[in-house]
């Protein structure tokens, strides 16, 4: 019986690691891993006119077009419709706290949508 504990134990510890097996291989466009096995997440998404913006832990965050990867992860449950939010969430001195994307990952059908404008000439 307790042989039976100690799997069923060992199982369940497994499990998250086995789970965010699904972005293990991503890497961003230097060629760095996206995340540390612990930092990436389903996430849902929506397009703005102002580019991608990706709901984690309760905030619609903006995400850098060249954070975006457009494929499907194999592994996906679908709960976001395809959408994963790798980054790390940081804390500043008043205690408000901001996320930094390293790698978004879309359905390949929302690379066709348009484009938002270039804000790099404001």
């Amino acid at each position: 019986m307790a042989q039976i504990v100690v799997v069923l134990i060992a199982m369940g510890l497994a499990s998250p690691a086995r789970a965010h097996d699904i972005y293990s291989h991503l890497l961003d466009s230097w060629g760095n891993s996206c995340c540390s096995e612990q930092d990436c997440r389903p996430a849902p998404y929506r397009i703005t006119p102002t580019g991608v913006q990706m709901l984690v832990d309760g905030e619609w965050v903006e995400v850098p077009g060249y954070t975006i990867q457009y494929r499907s992860l194999l592994g996906d449950a679908g709960q976001t419709g395809g959408g994963h939010w790798c980054g790390r969430a940081y804390q500043r001195v008043d205690n408000s706290v901001f996320h930094v994307t390293q790698c978004a990952v879309l359905p390949p059908s929302t690379a066709a949508l348009p484009s938002p404008p270039d804000r790099s000439d404001r």
